[in-house]
């Protein structure tokens, strides 16, 4: 069902709710989860994707409020015309807003938080069919369940988001083998705005990329041929080639990760922020991604290498490590902690459980927490005690949704069943 307006949400869901159906509602389809999942109503909000309201303060940030079903990408070329951006975004920007928040979408930089720290009102249907306006000063529970708990808080409809004067910035990506890259890891975080890494299983190669705020009249702009090159003909192109051969031949997947590890190339240049932190990714993979406090990724990260190359598990894709801010967000990934984010990969056509499962056994000895829109094996029971706020966020759901309207099978087992 896709509703033209917030009364049509609120008839939607008045009428699910005489009849005895469930409602979710669904983005742009991202999560690698059935978060969306429903055998009832399922709500597809593009028509809610207007900016309402900007309100700018003299320093140049501003809070701005739009409409919840709005893509990322289509937010960041509105706020760009206004000279305003979103302080840190993932690299995929065809999300929807409501969606991105919902799941924990976070980006990179070790003082910046992850996409719903930036939410700070929203306006809901509630279970009853109330259309209701929150923030944390009216009703701080039901915020906290809007900005990042899975579609459990009712239906958004508009969030306002915190956001600030439009930057540009400086990316340099270079290739590094992987014990220098953990050696002065901690250090480089604190250096850059933004800093992440990939890392090549089955070799000790990496690429680096770091993205530094620059002056606007600093302009080192990529080639045209240069970023064709790279972002469609090698990162699309021929990696979908590489995945394709790895596919079939699975014990091909050391050779070709050696290959492609020798083939990173050094790059700098300037862009407008949305444009060097969002990536083309054109690729079809399964993902599981876990948060880790910050100062064990590099353990992490080499207990993972340890366990590929002890059972020779063939792992064509990559290993992201990202970073982020501790917050307060009751359900975030980072709340409480700095914290870091090692993002496992797998061809669609390979098995994934056995590598992915792993991984999630290395993360659980230090408090790994699954990203809510990806894959893991953990439950309520399991997921409680990683988050010090699980219960009230339990509370309120049960508080606003008693008869669990906005449930599904995926939410009832992460989160656990209202009744």
């Amino acid at each position: 069902m896709r509703p033209r307006g917030e009364d049509e949400v609120v008839a939607a869901v008045l009428a699910a709710r005489r009849d005895g159906l469930r409602v979710r509602v669904v983005g742009a389809g991202h999560s690698f989860t059935p978060a969306a999942a429903t055998d009832g109503v399922l709500l597809r909000l593009d028509a809610l994707r207007a900016v309402e309201r900007v309100r700018t303060r003299p320093d140049g940030t501003a809070r701005v409020t739009v409409g919840a079903g709005v893509r990322l990408r289509e937010l960041n070329a509105t706020l760009a015309v206004r000279g305003l951006a979103m302080p840190n975004l993932g690299d995929i920007d065809h999300q929807s807003l409501a969606g991105a928040v919902s799941t924990g979408t976070h980006g990179t930089g070790g003082r910046l938080p992850g996409l719903a720290a930036q939410v700070v009102g929203a306006r809901l249907v509630t279970a009853r069919g109330d259309l209701v306006d929150v923030d944390a000063g009216s009703d701080r529970g039901l915020l906290e369940l809007a900005r990042l708990g899975l579609g459990t808080a009712g239906v958004l409809v508009a969030l306002t988001v915190e956001v600030v004067p439009a930057f540009r910035l400086l990316a340099v990506e270079r290739p590094a083998r992987l014990p220098a890259v953990l050696e002065s890891l901690q250090q480089d975080v604190d250096t850059h705005d933004h800093l992440e890494f990939y890392w090549f299983p089955h070799t000790d190669r990496a690429l680096v990329k770091v993205d530094d705020r620059v002056p606007d009249d600093v302009d080192l702009p990529l080639p045209r041929l240069r970023r064709l090159v790279d972002d469609e003909l090698l990162s699309n192109g021929a990696f979908a080639l590489v995945c394709a051969v790895a596919g079939a031949r699975p014990s091909l997947a050391p050779r070709l990760n050696a290959v492609a590890a020798r083939g990173l190339a050094a790059r700098r240049y300037t862009a407008r922020s949305d444009r060097v932190l969002v990536s083309a990714r054109r690729v079809r993979f399964r993902e599981a991604e876990h948060a880790v406090p910050r100062e064990h990724v590099a353990d992490v990260v080499r207990a993972v290498d340890a366990w590929v190359r002890r059972t020779g598990e063939p792992v064509p894709f990559p290993v992201e490590v990202r970073f982020a801010a501790a917050d307060d967000v009751w359900l975030s990934t980072a709340h409480g902690r700095p914290t870091a984010y090692v993002a496992v990969h797998q061809n669609v056509r390979l098995p994934h459980a056995r590598y992915f499962d792993a991984v999630e056994r290395i993360v659980a000895e230090v408090g790994g927490r699954p990203h809510w829109g990806k894959l893991h094996g953990l439950d309520a029971a399991r997921l409680a005690p990683l988050y010090p706020r699980f219960a009230d966020a339990v509370a309120v759901r049960r508080r606003v949704d008693p008869d669990g309207l906005f449930a599904n099978a995926y939410v009832d087992r992460v989160l656990g069943p209202v009744a």
